[in-house]
């Protein structure tokens, strides 16, 4: 997955500004405190170097891990068309450009933000080649919403590990009144960040939320641990992007948990691939949650023709119809 043109160009004519070491420290600095999750009372992006570190470091892997998220959604609900976009804790507005790349359809969007250098960042990127109509709201996450109107789409992406604990389930519930249709959720794709999809996932189906992806069924969750639910994006680099985080290949793969659902129904799915197939000699073995809510091993021989050739196009993440 690449970046949209109109934001890797704006993104390269920021950063070619800055010194290499000064945002490959910054981007060290930054992905560290992603990494280890930590609450100190600070924001992840407090000021304009770790801005511009994320930028570098952390938006285009961001931005996959949302794309490819809102692309499952498409697939369970091919008629959302939706008009408007609210995303609370925006950041550089990554959620904006994946929702603006997944819909032709999106018109307006309001951006909740607490840092005032992310959110300047975010409305200049905004201005090169968003057709979207954006209102920038400088406030937290954990603040009273009230006065925010509800949008068809509701996005909230690597917010949760930041609050505290006794914060999520309120704003979880705030963000789901908000929704006029979907609510989508996205953390990272670690042991603690499944946790914190698993107990929005609960407590959303308790207050009659419809499931979206990437569960095929609305029963207990099959996965136990030290398994945990996540999927893999790989994203192409820019050479900024490489060169900040000391990479020395032209991609990376962005390790990502989420959670949709909605007000209306989805295509029933038969069941979604939980990790990377592996392919052998004239046979393909996956791991599959099923819309019965258990998880399988499925293993699929070249015997079997069509369905075979199938399952060697399979992908980690992918969802496979009624019919599949």
């Amino acid at each position: 997955m690449q970046l949209p043109a109109a934001l890797r160009q704006a993104l390269d004519a920021r950063l070619d500004r800055h010194a290499l070491d000064d945002l490959r420290s910054a981007g060290e600095r930054l992905s560290g405190r992603y990494r280890a999750e930590i609450r100190d009372g600070r924001r992840h992006l407090d000021g304009e170097p770790a801005v511009l570190a994320y930028l570098a470091a952390r938006m285009p892997a961001t931005f996959a891990a949302i794309r490819a998220s809102l692309e499952q959604i498409v697939l369970r609900r091919p008629d959302f068309a939706p008009k408007t976009l609210l995303d609370i804790g925006a950041g550089p507005g990554t959620a904006l450009w994946a929702a603006n790349d997944a819909f032709d359809s999106l018109r307006e969007a309001t951006l909740v933000e607490a840092s005032a250098p992310a959110l300047a960042v975010g409305q200049g990127l905004a201005q090169e080649g968003l057709a979207v109509a954006t209102r920038w709201v400088s406030g937290d996450a954990t603040a009273d919403l009230a006065e925010r109107a509800p949008a068809d789409l509701v996005t909230l992406a690597y917010v949760l590990d930041e609050l505290p604990p006794e914060a999520r389930g309120p704003l979880v519930s705030r963000l789901w009144r908000l929704a006029r249709d979907v609510l989508l959720i996205i953390e990272p794709g670690t042991p603690a960040g499944w946790q914190r999809i698993l107990a929005a996932r609960r407590q959303l189906l308790a207050e009659g939320a419809r499931l979206l992806a990437p569960c095929p069924h609305a029963e207990d969750c099959p996965v136990a641990a030290p398994d945990w639910c996540h999927f893999g994006q790989r994203v192409a680099r820019s050479r900024t992007h490489r060169l900040t985080k000391r990479g020395t290949v032209p991609y990376e793969d962005e390790k990502f948990t989420y959670l949709a659902v909605a007000r209306q129904p989805a295509v029933p799915l038969n069941a979604r691939v939980l990790a990377s197939p592996r392919n052998g000699s004239g046979k393909v073995q996956l791991k599959l949650c099923t819309a019965d809510g258990e998880m399988r091993e499925r293993l699929v021989t070249k015997r079997e023709g069509e369905i075979f050739r199938t399952a060697r196009r399979l992908d980690w993440g992918d969802a496979l119809d009624e019919d599949g």
